[in-house]
């Protein structure tokens, strides 16, 4: 999947010099027993995670993916229970552009788009789509409130599925259940989804979603309450992510990105195990490198499924699928979701932009953490964001330059939409503020 303006021309973005990474030949995904009969099980399952983990393709698709706070409408302190929701999801007429709808951990709904050719369609697909979900569930009495946290309830998994107890148990396990819960069932996303893109341009594309990471942190964030409390971050969504195994969530080591992603998963730790068709949490921190070694406690040796099954239990920022995964954006309200999602794709995949956010985000490239403390309140993070949602007005898409100039005036005005859901949640309550964005 991935992005971008139509009219733009498409050519490599000045990555100075830097050498570009081998083009890994895709294979026919080897026989589950590989790992089992190789010589070096490590170096098997390196190889295999490198050459699945990006696709080699001329890019501009565009793939949106947005987590939703279900609510009762009539008495939004109540989290529905598991019936209520599968009944309510079970009941939906398909969606008109083809989004399918799932449910997180804690009754979240997801709306995951198919790729678009650009970030136009896209983003016209997700809003049609979100439009008729709004529909329906208001005829049930209920709505959904894209906003980076819950910021009212307590946290609480109403979704029984196994894969979902696992890593409860897990998270429990090793001492970060509090921000494990918190992460599964009161966190919402919106995810874009790009194309890997061509391979010889596949390190500077990622180095460059690297750097991002800050600005897209801060620029994003709608998470300054959580369950009722603030902790004064920017982005308590991200705080969440900070507290859970760093091995699994912080962004994974610069280098070529295929090689430097696969020894990022050989070294994370395992989450899950499939054992005689029951899947468990893992309770011991030990990672799957230490499993092909040999040195794990467990009683079998690991297969390519258990590999694949692995990869999806790994959170950095940016994930690459062969296609490339940025998830590091709150969940937005449907006043700003389309100007990010659109400042998002151009920022990356238009050359003259990604060229100008290159050098406005290298002061912040590694300081993820400061821009999700202390947003705008960091003017390095601020003269970033602002420097780059110009960029996205001058760039983007003319299709959403309304929206793409609202977003500007905001930050220009020294609001975010943290900021704006702050004073209200101050003025309100979080709970009012929850209803209102669940019923907007």
């Amino acid at each position: 999947m991935t992005t971008q303006e139509q009219a733009h021309e498409r050519h490599a973005p000045d990555c100075g010099a830097a050498a570009p990474e081998r083009v890994l030949a895709r294979r026919t995904l080897p026989h589950a027993d590989l790992l089992l009969t190789a010589d070096d099980p490590v170096a098997a399952a390196l190889d295999h995670v490198a050459s699945t983990a990006l696709t080699e393709d001329t890019g501009g698709r565009v793939g949106l993916e947005l987590e939703l706070h279900l609510v009762d409408l009539a008495r939004p302190s109540r989290r529905p229970i598991w019936g209520e929701v599968r009944h309510l999801v079970d009941g939906l007429d398909p969606m008109p552009m083809g989004s399918s709808v799932t449910i997180e951990p804690g009754g979240q709904v997801e709306l995951s788009t198919p790729p678009g050719d650009d970030a136009v369609l896209a983003i016209a697909a997700l809003g049609l789509d979100r439009e008729s979900l709004r529909t329906q569930l208001a005829e049930a009495g209920f709505g959904a409130a894209p906003i980076g946290t819950d910021p009212a309830r307590p946290s609480r998994r109403i979704n029984p599925a196994p894969r979902y107890s696992a890593m409860e148990r897990h998270f429990d396990a090793l001492g970060c259940a509090g921000a494990g819960k918190q992460m599964m069932t009161s966190t919402a996303a919106l995810q874009v989804n790009l194309d890997a893109g061509p391979a010889a341009e596949w390190s500077c594309r990622l180095a460059h979603l690297r750097a991002l990471v800050p600005v897209l942190v801060a620029a994003s964030s709608t998470s300054p309450w959580l369950a009722g409390e603030t902790s004064g971050w920017h982005s308590m969504r991200q705080g969440v992510w900070d507290g859970i195994d760093h091995g699994r969530s912080d962004p994974f080591p610069a280098g070529p990105p295929a090689q430097a992603w696969a020894a990022y998963a050989l070294d994370a730790p395992l989450m899950l195990l499939l054992d005689d068709g029951v899947l468990r949490g893992v309770t011991e921190r030990v990672s799957f490198r230490q499993w092909l070694e040999g040195t794990a406690p467990f009683d079998r040796r690991p297969v390519v499924a258990d590999l694949d099954y692995h990869l999806t239990t790994l959170f950095p920022p940016v994930r690459p699928r062969g296609y490339l995964e940025v998830r590091c954006l709150d969940a937005l309200p449907d006043r700003w979701w389309p100007a990010v999602a659109a400042m998002t794709a151009t920022l990356v995949d238009d050359p003259i932009a990604a060229d100008a956010a290159r050098e406005l985000c290298e002061p912040v490239a590694e300081q993820w953490e400061v821009a999700a403390r202390d947003g705008l309140a960091d003017e390095r993070v601020r003269r970033a964001v602002l420097g780059c949602v110009e960029v996205a007005v001058r760039r983007g898409p003319t299709e959403l330059s309304t929206e793409l100039e609202a977003l500007h005036a905001l930050f220009d005005s020294g609001s975010s939409p943290a900021d704006e859901l702050r004073r209200r949640v101050e003025q309100v309550g979080p709970l009012a503020v929850l209803r209102e964005e669940a019923g907007a």
